[in-house]
């Protein structure tokens, strides 16, 4: 574990020196150019080649559908390495304009677990004996996109998950108001817009940058693999965040009411979450682009805070390491591990990106710190990734890939660390960049977990097969 969070400290060092040097090696004018500064939007650009509004000479502008919102980022390929919704237009202003998109998966799963607990009776039943498991498909998970734009700069979103894995029926995820304009014709306030970006309502936190490359329920486009990261930093809440953006550079400050959904009772229980992300995200050249992030989130009260469990949607790894009495929809975690900080909870997770040519490393090095309300003292968590992905073809159709996972920390019941690691190896085909056929070798095991607990032990690895359609 401490050769793996070397690793990822040198390529965060890395990660900053490169952009350190090519900021200093490009005059101010070439850097506000080359970066997507206002002083010549016309040039800019946010993020990786495949950015929102972006088209391309090849077939993928004859397959890839029209973006016509602005500020958008796709939900196909084109939105792969794109991280914040960029901040240019992408789409000119045509009026009001009302767009639908939708994502579909299903797996192919083949995994086989195993453990080594102590016998647990509860009622006469084994709570520790390992239901059976074999080669078969999972249900299909479906989302649904809604975007109007409303006025120059100024759109709605809103998701919808119309099946998944916890809820076979439709439910709300997200939706909020995003204003990358003024709606005033008052010049202070549009050279003050040319910078700053408002999103107001219901969505998904923007902690940290492993959020933009998950599997969200129906769409898994930007994941390169088929399993999320054991500690998933991932939940929807009510609030604000506004995003200061010049040149190269991101600031990102934010407050929540601390919870997945609104509630107004219990007040002397509740309080306000604050988030906070500061970044770098410079293209060096053509072949190379460097990204650096660090984000913070915290909460000093909250009666059912989900910052590590907040995915509704459920696990790819479906029903590992659960016992005989387990469904589908209620376990839903599988594979997962959430530390239950569900009171008190202050994380941090530094991301370092490069991408140069085809090859794009990605780390994520967190520590998260709470408990529960219940809990005389505070735990920690902590939890490192590295991916490495390459990409390749005239348009990076083709990718292999492999992730290496670890989190550790303590659990309420145990007074000794536990700890889980993950290795996955994955490859993807992007049959246009709607479709993607992708497919993993995962392992997984259980370190330290108490002899009466069903994951004491254990183990599962096998083979998962995805196939995703998003557009």
């Amino acid at each position: 574990m401490r050769h793996a969070a070397a690793s990822l400290y040198v390529l965060a060092l890395a990660a900053i020196l490169l952009g350190v040097t090519a900021l200093t090696a490009q005059s101010p004018d070439e850097a506000a150019v080359a970066l997507g500064s206002p002083a010549d939007e016309a040039e800019a650009t946010n993020g990786d080649s495949a950015t929102a509004g972006e088209t391309t000479e090849a077939s993928t502008a004859n397959t890839a559908p029209t973006i016509r919102i602005q500020y958008f980022r796709p939900q196909d390929s084109r939105g792969i390495n794109v991280f914040e919704a960029p901040k240019i237009a992408g789409a000119p202003y045509n009026g009001f304009q009302l767009d639908w998109g939708a994502a579909f998966t299903q797996q192919f799963q083949a995994l086989d677990h195993s453990n080594l607990a102590v016998e647990r009776l509860v009622e006469g039943v084994d709570a520790n004996r390992l239901i059976e498991i074999g080669p078969a498909f999972n249900n299909a998970a479906a989302n649904l996109y809604l975007n109007a734009q409303l006025a120059p700069g100024i759109r709605v979103a809103l998701t919808t998950y119309l099946s998944s894995r916890h809820h076979p029926e439709a439910w709300v995820k997200d939706g909020y108001l995003l204003v990358d304009e003024s709606p005033l014709g008052v010049e202070a306030l549009e050279n003050m817009m040319k910078y700053l970006t408002l999103r107001v309502g219901h969505f998904e936190i923007n902690y940290g940058d492993a959020h933009f490359r998950r599997s969200d329920n129906g769409n898994a486009v930007f994941n390169p693999f088929v399993g999320n990261y054991i500690l998933d930093a991932f939940t929807t809440e009510i609030g604000a965040e506004a995003y200061i953006r010049t040149g190269p550079f991101l600031a990102m400050g934010g407050f929540t009411g601390g919870e997945i959904r609104g509630n107004v009772t219990r007040p002397e229980d509740r309080g306000i979450a604050y988030l906070g992300k500061l970044g770098v995200d410079h293209r060096v050249s053509p072949d190379l682009r460097v990204r650096f992030t660090g984000s913070v989130y915290t909460t000093g009260k909250s009666i059912n805070n989900t910052l590590y469990g907040g995915d509704r949607a459920g696990s790819r790894y479906y029903m590992v390491m659960e016992n005989t009495q387990a469904t589908e929809s209620a376990q839903f975690t599988s594979g997962l591990l959430n530390p239950g900080l569900r009171s008190e909870v202050t994380a941090y997770q530094v991301n370092p990106f490069v991408k140069f040519r085809g090859l794009e490393l990605f780390g994520v090095i967190e520590q998260a710190e709470g408990g529960a309300a219940n809990e005389g003292g505070k735990r920690k968590w902590n939890q490192y990734a590295m991916d490495v992905v390459y990409r390749f073809l005239a348009e990076e159709q083709l990718y292999v890939g492999g992730r290496y996972n670890i989190a550790e920390g303590e659990l309420p019941d145990t007074s000794t660390d536990v700890g889980v690691d993950r290795v996955q190896l994955g490859a993807g085909w992007f049959v246009t960049p709607n479709i993607l056929l992708k497919g993993e070798y995962v392992t997984q095991r259980y370190n330290d977990f108490p002899l009466a607990d069903i994951r004491h032990e254990g183990e599962f690895d096998g083979l998962m097969i995805e196939g995703v359609v998003a557009f």
